[in-house]
């Protein structure tokens, strides 16, 4: 993956050849859908391959919508100035729409930002939490849920009464608008279980400093029952643990869904993970921006399920293709 980062980093504009893939619902198509437009769609980084999965439903559903997107990528969750800056750039292209998974949910320069493209173009929420009342819509699930799903798993496994169990959680960083709710839904479904969290660490979501995280966790916590972390963090995790000849290798359970994590669930180093159907929800973004505009602060997505490796639906999850990397500006 990082072989396409890299090279994309180059790109100019994004291309638009994907057909809808195997298992997407098809919508009606949007009465603008004659009208060529043009999206700035805005990320936090494209180093996970979880917004992979994102950009190739957002430029799937572009192509049925007659929209062209301009893809433009944070570099990760560290520096709201850089999607300050590019909120600016877009506004100056005259483009159409602006689709932005943010990277801060609270910061107040970017949610001044928002406010102020969004007296010229509509502005669009994408999978992170922002709490601005300027955003025209929003796609995204409650990320409270994604932990609380996971908690209520455990749960059922080591009901309370039955033998302790010991989780460590790595996730992301504090400032992006899902960490917090994931945390406190898993909590709170772990509330009657056996199961305590003993450590949480968080960074932002690129490999390398989800590597160090899942490196720390499994020497603070050798004997932990369970690491449960963000796809990354389990994709480090797995390399880890390959190394490690003992029985009493940590049980491996995923926040969220990518390709690894996938592969992770069918040969059964990954106990069980939270999804939110991505690609899904890059068609719900297109779909909200190419229609006429109605103002809801209320997101909406997909449901959120566990995935296990016996899930019936497993093999049909949709994810990016293996060499699938968008154009940058």
């Amino acid at each position: 993956m990082f072989r396409h980062y890299g090279a994309a980093l180059t790109g100019t504009i994004a291309a638009f050849s994907f057909a809808l893939g195997v298992g997407l619902s098809v919508l009606p198509t949007s009465p603008k859908a004659e009208m060529r437009q043009l999206f700035c769609v805005l990320v936090p980084h494209f180093k996970d391959e979880y917004w992979l999965s994102v950009g190739f439903g957002l430029e799937q559903e572009a192509q049925r919508n007659n929209a062209d997107l301009l893809f433009f990528e944070a570099g990760g969750y560290g520096d709201p100035a850089v999607q300050i800056d590019q909120l600016d750039a877009c506004v100056k292209r005259g483009v159409n729409a602006i689709i932005i998974g943010a990277v801060a949910s609270d910061h107040v320069e970017l949610t001044n930002a928002i406010e102020q493209a969004a007296q010229t173009v509509p502005v669009f929420g994408l999978v992170n939490e922002v709490h601005s009342d300027a955003l025209a819509g929003h796609v995204g699930v409650d990320w409270r849920d994604m932990g609380y799903v996971l908690g209520r798993h455990l749960s059922a496994l080591h009901p309370a009464g039955s033998s302790a169990q010991t989780a460590v959680l790595v996730t992301g960083p504090p400032e992006a608008g899902w960490t917090g709710p994931l945390e406190a839904g898993l909590r709170d479904g772990l509330a009657d279980s056996a199961v305590t969290i003993v450590d949480v660490l968080g960074a932002d979501t690129g490999l390398r400093q989800q590597l160090a995280l899942s490196e720390l966790a499994l020497e603070r916590h050798p004997d932990a029952s369970y690491l449960i972390a963000s796809a990354p963090a389990i994709e480090a995790a797995i390399g880890l643990l390959a190394t490690r000849s003992d029985a009493d290798k940590p049980i491996l359970m995923a926040t969220y869904v990518n390709h690894t994590i996938k592969r992770g669930l069918m040969n059964g180093s990954v106990l069980a993970a939270s999804f939110d159907d991505p690609m899904l929800q890059a068609q719900m973004a297109i779909r909200q921006a190419t229609s006429e505009p109605v103002r809801s602060f209320e997101a909406t997505g997909p449901e959120i399920v566990v995935l296990t490796r016996n899930a019936d639906n497993l093999h049909d999850i949709r994810m990016s293709p293996a060499d699938y990397f968008p154009a940058l500006q």
